[in-house]
């Protein structure tokens, strides 16, 4: 990676530890700059709340000018996260991405995500279709992930 990524990417982990973003606490991983684990909190109101969801942003070599991939580590149910802890969000695909995009709203994006899956760019088309056509059955599902992978 490049002195510049590098320099970015620590200029944005020292505004974050700064000024903590509501609900999220970031980390890097060990000495491992490029590398960072965070915890989102889910937000009230959802089937997500009470919950603390583990994710792994991982810095590349084109970075900022390819986006990091992102992953949640914790188990989720949810009409944008695959069973691999992939997400589907726009900010990340990158035909979207932007090298100014900070990762500060990229987090942000995957919070709001919780608070409001999009199934209308699902990555897991089942889970989409019970969240539009059987909400309920699909907050039981949701909360009981919650319950028993992210407490």
């Amino acid at each position: 990676m490049s002195s510049a990524g590098t320099r970015r990417i620590q200029k944005e982990l020292s505004e974050l530890l700064k000024t903590p973003l509501e609900g999220i606490s970031v980390a890097p991983n060990g000495d491992n700059i490029h590398t960072w684990k965070v915890v989102i909190k889910g937000p009230a109101g959802t089937p997500y709340a009470g919950g603390k969801f583990g994710l792994t942003v991982e810095f590349g070599d084109s970075f900022p000018f390819k986006p990091p991939t992102v992953t949640f580590s914790t188990k989720i149910y949810h009409t944008n996260v695959d069973t691999d802890g992939n997400i589907c969000i726009a900010v990340l695909k990158p035909d979207v991405w932007k090298p100014a995009t900070k990762i500060a709203s990229v987090l942000l994006a995957i919070q709001d995500l919780l608070d409001t899956p999009n199934p209308d760019d699902p990555l897991v088309a089942s889970i989409a279709d019970q969240y539009r056509n059987d909400r309920k059955a699909f907050d039981q599902k949701a909360t009981e992930y919650t319950k028993k992978y992210a407490v």
